[in-house]
């Protein structure tokens, strides 16, 4: 497998970007790296570092879109940036997998570009795995699409269900969508009319109907559709939350006991894993002809290497394919 990945991507790039490319490759001998940047810069920072492996590849670009630019002019005036190169890689084939760390938004825009869409998507949405009382949810979509229409968010809840049974394993995932109520009636027009298309569509036994707030974390569905605008709020307040909670108890825990702090200490890193982003290594833009896992701008090298193996995880489980099967069902839409 073929992996393109973004090396000037990420707030720190290139460095996590090309010592997580090194460890995965170490990891598995199964998966060929192209690191796509500025050549120059990648050729010291691999001579300084001493490695050296033909599964480790350079690719030219020209520049990179930086974390503060508008994604649409950026790519528009940067054709051939190191993002723009990685889709354009996958499109034609020189790649399976586009792994970046980059401007989510310039991401998304590269991908809808080149129009390398599964057939029958009409919009790819970006899913992440949250941790819950009972185990972890899948919320799609995050940011990929803050316009949607209903037959978008219908499509994000036959794509998630695939992949919250493949990648998480659950066989009959529970599936509800974020309202603002439980009752039927609540809402939008976006989710009334979605709610419609759920309740009749091959997830109605399944379908639990609308999910308030409070009950993302209780687990009270396995997987949970929004638009983007919503799901990339519901994220965004999450990793607050779980900052402020962890540093407001660690203080209490200060005065305790040497043992009772070791013992704080270790449960406070367990829980902590729960939300780290590098644990993951990236979140998959589903609905895409292809692997494109999107990583957090912060990436340390541990996050970037665990999302090239999770490309290799993604493809193996056969889920492009299982979204295309399901899609052909609902042609109308």
């Amino acid at each position: 497998m073929r992996i393109a990945l973004d090396a000037m991507g990420g707030d720190y790039a290139p460095a996590p970007n090309i010592d997580g490319a090194i460890t995965a490759l170490q990891a598995d001998p199964s998966i060929e790296i192209a690191l796509v940047g500025d050549v120059p810069q990648l050729e010291r920072e691999l001579s300084e570092r001493g490695f050296s492996d033909p599964r480790l590849q350079l690719k030219a670009s020209d520049g990179w879109i930086m974390m503060d630019e508008k994604p649409t002019e950026a790519l528009r005036q940067k054709p051939n940036c190191s993002l723009a190169v990685c889709w354009q890689m996958m499109s034609s084939r020189e790649a399976d997998a586009v792994v970046s760390a980059g401007h989510t938004g310039a991401v998304v825009a590269a991908g809808l570009r080149t129009r390398l869409f599964l057939k029958g998507v009409k919009r790819p949405g970006i899913a992440v795995t949250l941790p819950t009382l009972s185990g972890r949810t899948v919320l799609m979509d995050v940011g990929a699409n803050p316009a949607a229409r209903p037959e978008h968010l219908f499509h994000y809840g036959l794509m998630a269900d695939i992949y919250a049974k493949e990648v998480l394993g659950i066989e009959k995932p529970r599936v509800g969508l974020i309202n603002i109520g439980s009752e039927d009636g609540k809402g939008t027009d976006l989710v009334r009319e979605t709610h419609d298309l759920l309740v009749k569509s091959c997830l109605k036994e399944r379908y639990l109907g609308n999910i308030e707030g409070r009950g993302v974390y209780q687990g009270e569905a396995d997987v949970l559709i929004c638009e983007g605008f919503v799901g990339n709020v519901v994220l965004k307040v999450s990793e607050g939350i779980a900052d402020m909670l962890l540093k407001t108890v660690s203080r209490h825990v200060v005065g305790s006991l040497q043992s009772e702090r070791e013992t704080a200490t270790k449960a406070f890193k367990e829980v902590g894993k729960q939300f780290a982003y590098n644990e993951s290594g990236g979140a998959p833009l589903l609905g895409i002809d292809g692997v494109c896992i999107i990583c957090h701008g912060s990436s340390d090298s541990r996050a970037i290497h665990n999302a090239l193996l999770v490309t290799r995880k993604f493809a193996s489980k056969g889920i492009n394919e299982q979204i295309s099967e399901r899609l052909a069902l609902y042609p109308e839409l």
